[in-house]
């Protein structure tokens, strides 16, 4: 899979979600997050990503946050949750 960003081009691999077989898609990541551009299960239907926001422990009451199933190219595509507002 080929991406641009600000006239780079990124080369990945094509990936899917383990958890509902859905194409990852680039997601350039804020520069201070240390990442540069990862890969993101953006199905609002996966299991992973649906529900997500009553598995986090301690966060405060009516957050909205969850987690979406991510991959890392930079370190041999590990995988790892990334936050995410989910829909009310």
């Amino acid at each position: 899979m080929e991406f641009t960003y600000r006239g780079h081009v990124y080369q990945f691999e094509e990936r899917t979600c383990p958890h509902c077989g859905s194409q990852l898609d680039p997601w350039v990541a804020p520069p201070a997050s240390g990442w540069d551009v990862v890969l993101v299960c953006n199905n609002d239907k996966c299991p992973h990503y649906d529900g997500s926001s009553h598995d986090i422990e301690g966060k405060r009451d009516g957050s909205r946050l969850g987690c979406r199933y991510a991959e890392n190219p930079d370190n041999g595509y590990k995988p790892f949750n990334l936050l995410a507002v989910c829909p009310e």
